[in-house]
């Protein structure tokens, strides 16, 4: 019996496969291939949320700090009643001041200083203390001076010394015509004085940091000795004032 020969289904060219014909792109595809890639971005909302909120916070710390401090100052004024010490100009004695024809300034001044603590519960342990005595008018530095480190028990008065000295400085043409102008003056020559150090507290068992204060003394009239006599300058209407100096950073207060 013979065997049958079937035609196949698929024709075929040239004896090869054929292949699919090429259409042209759609608009999506078209669409598709030219759009960027979608990159969510992030939610500035809720950045700044939490920029708004550390604010908040840190006020409220900054706030609770302060009120703390107020209730910590609070209790230890009611506890130990803190007053300023006290300075006075007790005595001013001028052996030498005397400016050359050359502008050159020499000075010799005995100074007493009298410090008072009207505190009960409050020790002072102040630095060494710098002295300064300048013209009241105009500034000029007419000497300088230092007292030693001392130690300001309770309700105590301490009594200090000093040598305010200048040897031959020279003073520019300016400065030496205002100083010569005071100098011939028939009621003296006003002198203004700043003592600068630092100082401690101590309140039983706690103690502070050391704070800059700052003594200005003004009203003082001094005469120019002749001769090798020594005058005494006039303390009637001297007057001291003690000012506390913080320091923050670049300023002081």
């Amino acid at each position: 019996m013979a065997d049958r020969v079937h035609p196949s289904s698929k024709p075929t060219t040239n004896g090869t496969a054929a292949t699919n014909p090429s259409f042209p792109a759609t608009k999506a595809q078209l669409y598709g291939a030219t759009r960027p890639t979608y990159r969510p971005q992030a939610n500035r909302k809720r950045s700044r949320g939490c920029c708004c909120a550390c604010v908040l916070w840190t006020t409220v710390v900054i706030f609770i700090l302060v009120v703390l401090a107020a209730i910590a100052g609070a209790i230890i004024y009611v506890l130990y009643r803190p007053h300023r010490p006290s300075f006075d100009v007790s005595g001013l004695k001028i052996s030498s001041l005397n400016l050359t024809s050359t502008s050159h300034l020499t000075t010799n001044i005995n100074l007493n200083i009298t410090a008072r603590n009207p505190n009960r519960k409050l020790v002072y342990t102040y630095n060494p203390i710098t002295i300064s005595v300048t013209t009241e008018k105009d500034g000029i530095i007419v000497g300088s001076g230092l007292l030693p480190s001392f130690v300001h028990g309770t309700k105590n008065t301490t009594f200090l010394r000093a040598a305010i000295t200048s040897s031959g400085v020279q003073l520019d043409d300016v400065s030496a015509g205002k100083l010569k102008a005071d100098l011939k003056s028939r009621n003296g020559v006003a002198l203004k004085l700043e003592l600068e150090t630092k100082v401690k507290v101590k309140m039983g068992g706690i103690k502070t940091p050391k704070a800059r204060i700052r003594v200005t003394c003004q009203g003082i009239k001094a005469a120019v000795p002749s001769g090798n006599k020594t005058t005494t300058a006039s303390l009637s209407n001297a007057k001291c004032k003690v000012d506390l100096r913080i320091k923050i950073w670049k300023w002081t207060f």
